[in-house]
């Protein structure tokens, strides 16, 4: 199905889907593929992991459920939960009054009626700015759009405001299930370190950036950028982090990461075209999270491949694919939109 997003600027995980950026002629190692053969390291890092069954494999809404209902908005993660995903993904960027928003591009101007630069703009100013008509559907239309019918609620007065980290967070931590959520930081800013430090200090106030030994956060923080990766480990060494892949560097292409991180997020464009990296992750006893696999023979290829998550603009559509089918949502789980969340942007 084709998207209805405005088109992605360059560089976002959702616009490279194009030919492999790997470097090297045909294979990971630059041998071809037919003729490369996967060797364990002896300083692995961890036992190797066995793939995962297509029901096991958890799948992350990506933005939302970003297909049907506007990106990044409070409706799109609540469609998202809805459909049963098991988890969120949200970008987030600091305004100039230090809030953490969810936003992807630098600029609004794609996803907004407004104009400027997240990090010049302060969060009243950014909540005057209706974040969801360019996307919202006619009433009563098929294809994208359709969880508005099918969840008329969404349109709701507030649903689709700038969306605060915060509110997400609480959206989270309210849900009668464990619900994954994968935050990525957006760099470069002219903020630096300060997102972290931020982001960290946000989480710990919900009781997320520290879990008690034995225990496991429901939060883990992604990102392009090893330097924020390495600061997110230094401020809260407790947290899962995953390195953001758009091209795998030499350094890392015997399936080894940098140090403390346990987890790669390789575009699905990697995988098409390398799909023996996922071996050599697991070699290491490293975990797979895919990006963004909206696709049916991509789904299959991740299944194939055994990844460990799959994250995805069309969460409703992978879990049919799995053969879930939203399966693992009872009806007593699930609450109504209105009862789970009241209008606050």
């Amino acid at each position: 199905m084709q998207s209805t997003r405005r088109p992605e600027p360059p560089n976002s995980p959702s616009s490279l889907a194009g030919p492999s950026s790997l470097a090297g002629p045909s294979s990971l190692s630059g041998r071809p593929t037919h003729a490369l053969h996967v060797g364990l390291r002896t300083n692995a890092s961890g036992p190797a992991l066995p793939p995962r069954a297509a029901a096991d494999i958890p799948v992350i809404a990506h933005r939302g459920a970003s297909e049907d209902v506007p990106e990044h908005t409070l409706a799109a993660y609540e469609s998202a939960l809805l459909q049963g995903a098991d988890g969120l993904e949200c970008d987030v960027r600091l305004t100039a009054d230090m809030h953490l928003v969810c936003v992807h591009d630098r600029r609004v101007n794609r996803t907004s009626n407004g104009r400027g630069v997240v990090s010049t703009l302060e969060l009243a100013q950014l909540r005057q700015l209706d974040f969801g008509s360019w996307k919202q559907p006619a009433p009563g239309a098929e294809g994208p759009g359709a969880a508005y019918v099918e969840y008329p609620d969404l349109r709701r007065e507030g649903a689709h405001r700038v969306l605060t980290l915060e509110r997400l967070l609480e959206l989270v931590v309210d849900h009668p299930r464990r619900v994954e959520l994968a935050i990525e930081t957006k760099h470069p800013t002219r903020y630096a370190g300060l997102v972290e430090e931020h982001l960290v200090a946000l989480l710990d106030r919900f009781g997320l950036a520290h879990p008690r030994l034995g225990e496991r956060s429901p939060v883990r923080v992604m990102s392009f950028s090893a330097l924020s990766v390495r600061r997110i480990r230094r401020l809260a060494p407790s947290l899962e982090t995953v390195l953001l892949l758009d091209r795998v560097p030499l350094r890392f292409r015997d399936g080894s990461l940098p140090r403390g991180v346990r987890i790669a997020g390789p575009g699905i464009h990697i995988l098409r075209t390398h799909p023996e990296y996922v071996e050599r992750l697991h070699s290491l006893g490293n975990r797979v999270h895919v990006w963004t696999v909206d696709q049916a023979s991509d789904i299959d290829l991740c299944v194939e491949l055994g990844v460990d998550a799959i994250i995805s603009n069309r969460p409703k559509a992978v879990l049919a694919r799995l053969g879930r089918d939203g399966a693992r949502v009872s009806a007593g789980s699930q609450p109504a939109v209105t009862g789970l969340n009241p209008d606050k942007p």
